[in-house]
């Protein structure tokens, strides 16, 4: 079946949403930092931790995780740093 969205493997890195791990003081090296990124088509891309085994049998009715989807966990401070960066609907 078709997708009605699917990632856009031409997209572009536009600009960090928020401030970096470091400044939030949730890391304390380079190379495993989480991030939030809006690309240049207006999706977003996110680094975090993937907690799909810890969390795949607890979840809430109607979640659900393809083949292909990972469950991806972020500092809380982390996106809210970044709401100043985030449009309105």
């Amino acid at each position: 079946m078709e997708r009605l969205w699917d990632v856009d493997p031409s997209a572009r890195f536009a600009r960090r949403l928020g401030r970096t791990a470091a400044e939030l003081e949730v890391s304390r090296v380079n190379d495993d930092c989480p991030e939030i990124w809006e690309l240049d088509n207006g999706d977003v891309a996110v680094v975090g931790r993937d907690a799909t085994e810890l969390f795949h049998d607890r979840l809430p009715e109607g979640l659900r995780i393809g083949n292909d989807e990972r469950l991806v966990v972020i500092p809380g401070s982390m996106l809210r740093s970044a709401k100043k960066d985030i449009a309105d609907a």
